[in-house]
């Protein structure tokens, strides 16, 4: 577990914020995790809400060396399976159950499974957690929320995703309990449907300069 945690703290400690996006073919997914690594964001997660997701990691992986690809959007341990065989080097899940984190055991690819409450944290750190995902982000109560589970869960740290804008994360990024981000604005829809990956590497760039 210890060698996971590490795995994982090295690729969320390697940039602040984590492009988190959901792509509608394999080719897409190739060009933008270049343009994002072009702009200093190497680490992306690529989230299971698409037909085209499990071979757009397989992509990337294989294609775009320069980039750290992850799976996201990990709801059972089917999907867990299915992400690490094709490529995927961390896995990302909202949530956790006994049976995502019993596939996180067997797999070799670290997981960050999502947890909010006194309860589920409590839980988490009794399977070994030292890093959570905090999801939905803003709508759980934000830097706030974060803020008072600090002084009592000491030794956990967070990458707080949904309603992360460039509008807060500064705020998100000051707090000592959070080790980075996940935010969808890296990579707009817009720009991505008008195939402009310059763009994309210009909010990349912007993004990699923020300061935790």
């Amino acid at each position: 577990m210890a060698q996971k945690t590490d795995a994982l703290r090295t690729v969320l400690t390697g940039q602040p914020v984590i492009p988190v996006v959901a792509v509608e073919s394999a080719a897409a997914a190739v060009d933008l995790a270049r343009a994002l690594a072009a702009g200093g964001l190497p680490a992306i997660e690529i989230t299971l809400r698409t037909p085209a997701a499990l071979d757009a990691i397989r992509a990337v992986a294989s294609d775009v060396p320069e980039a750290i690809c992850g799976a996201g959007t990990i709801l059972t341990p089917q999907q867990y399976d299915a992400a690490e065989e094709a490529g995927a080097t961390f896995i990302v899940s909202p949530g956790a159950t006994v049976e995502v984190l019993d596939a996180a055991k067997a797999g070799d690819a670290p997981l960050l499974p999502g947890a909010a409450t006194p309860s589920e944290l409590m839980a988490m750190i009794e399977e070994g957690y030292e890093i959570l995902k905090f999801f939905p982000a803003e709508q759980l109560g934000g830097v706030a929320y974060l803020k008072a589970l600090a002084p009592v869960f000491q030794n956990i740290s967070f990458c707080p995703t949904g309603g992360v804008s460039p509008s807060n994360v500064h705020d998100y990024l000051a707090l000592p309990n959070v080790v980075c981000v996940g935010g969808s604005w890296v990579a707009p829809k817009d720009r991505l449907a008008a195939g402009d990956f310059a763009a994309v590497t210009a909010l990349a760039a912007e993004a990699a300069a923020l300061r935790r």
